[in-house]
């Protein structure tokens, strides 16, 4: 097949999305497949024989709060990056509204024999309605239902100012869910997803498939044992948002210290409203929480060989990755209950309940304080992520799909 993937951000390094982009890409290569990624910046990191389509933004999520404002007018000069603009500098995320007619444009004018199949990743903008209307079969995959994340954060808000501004930023939400209910091939990634997609965009279930996200085993791996810190946490949350829950692992690495000589390393950058540093300042933890951002794969890689244990605090996720690759290094993991945490750890990990640092102390102390059950976790872990998630099966059955679609649209140019 001539195979098309959208996304409108696709962060290269511990970041979801580029990490789905890069492995199902080079998965749907390696099955024979021509495969083409069109996307905004950040760009993905591809493998040889994976073709990227750059399609510049104003980029602006990444500037300071204030930096739009002094934006240089002549980069206002599309109709997507005024939109992109105008969005920005009224609080709303407008980035996926933006990319969408972009990629509308460009499919457009390339014409509808280069590709067999679209598969947009997440953006669930009109400008993909629009795309479908070209007559292209569309397959989109939703990692998640952004609405958990919007409600985590309007309850988490401690002002009227904060929750209107919060409310407005999400505004891209009833896009989404406008357009994931127009589209009749919709991929998720784990059962839970799959339910709360159907129940918060009210979708038929029987427009969804679940295709579990895989794992490359041959880089994320385990290395020699003894090389692992014995007081080191580690969590990965590629942005400190409520639904990640650091601040339930932040109370827990206090409880901890009290008897424990131990470090966190967050890979992961905070919200920049000073919360999480407030947080850290009141705890006391300053001297033994440490931040990296933007590291590649294999310094990634590094982190979870390093780490005595890795901890998902999320209060919810649609998979799960980071939890998957510290399992896949031999690295035993501590997790939360929440969203389909437990159909990627199962009896691999310690499962404890969501939004409770308590629970998170008691589990890392037991870990902590006994080398052989860690070992143990980290043996169990490996050999369930080789068996259970890997890119190969994940690229065949999203294949599967697509040849759904194909027919479906074909059905329907035929009426």
């Amino acid at each position: 097949m001539r195979i098309c993937l959208l996304s409108y951000r696709s962060y290269a390094y511990s970041g979801g999305q580029g990490v789905y982009l890069r492995y199902l890409s080079r998965a749907l290569r390696d099955l024979g497949h021509e495969v083409d990624i069109v996307s905004g910046p950040p760009y993905p990191e591809l493998d040889d024989g994976v073709n990227l389509i750059r399609l510049p933004s104003l980029d602006l999520y990444t500037m300071s709060s204030f930096a739009p404002l002094f934006i240089d007018p002549r980069r206002l000069n599309s109709f997507p990056n005024l939109v992109e603009w105008l969005g920005a500098i009224s609080g709303c995320f407008s980035e996926p509204l933006a990319f969408g007619m972009r990629a509308h444009e460009f499919l457009r004018d390339t014409g509808n024999s280069k590709y067999d199949v679209i598969h947009d990743n997440q953006t669930m903008a009109y400008g993909v309605l629009k795309i479908q209307e070209l007559g292209f079969p569309v397959v989109e995959t939703i990692h998640h239902a952004v609405t958990i994340d919007r409600d985590l954060a309007l309850r988490s808000a401690t002002s009227l100012k904060n929750r209107l501004g919060l409310k407005r930023w999400y505004s891209f939400v009833g896009m989404q869910v406008k357009v994931a209910g127009k589209l009749s091939h919709i991929i998720t990634v784990s059962q839970i997803a799959s339910q709360h997609v159907a129940d918060t965009f009210h979708i038929p279930r029987d427009r969804l498939r679940v295709v579990y996200n895989g794992i490359d085993t041959d880089v994320f791996g385990p290395a020699d044992e003894a090389g692992r810190l014995e007081n080191r946490l580690l969590v990965v949350t590629s942005r400190d948002t409520p639904v990640k829950g650091l601040r339930y692992l932040l109370e827990a690495l206090a409880l901890l210290r009290q008897k424990h000589d131990l470090e966190l390393v967050v890979v992961g950058k905070t919200l920049g409203d000073g919360a999480t540093e407030r947080a850290i300042h009141r705890l006391g933890i300053g001297d033994h929480v440490s931040f990296t951002d933007q590291i590649d794969t294999a310094e990634l890689v590094r982190q979870y060989r390093l780490a005595t244990v890795v901890v998902i605090p999320s209060t919810y996720e649609g998979f799960g990755l980071p939890a998957a690759e510290a399992m896949a290094c031999g690295t035993p993991v501590v997790s939360t209950t929440a969203g389909a945490l437990p159909e990627v750890v199962g009896d691999a990990g310690i499962l404890v309940p969501p939004a409770d640092a308590n629970a998170l102390a008691e589990a890392l102390t037991g870990l902590i304080d006994n080398p052989d059950k860690r070992k143990h976790l980290g043996e169990i872990g490996r050999n369930r992520i080789v068996q259970t998630f890997n890119w190969k099966s994940t690229a065949r059955h999203t294949v599967d799909v697509y040849s759904e679609a194909i027919d479906y649209q074909r059905h329907l140019n035929s009426q």
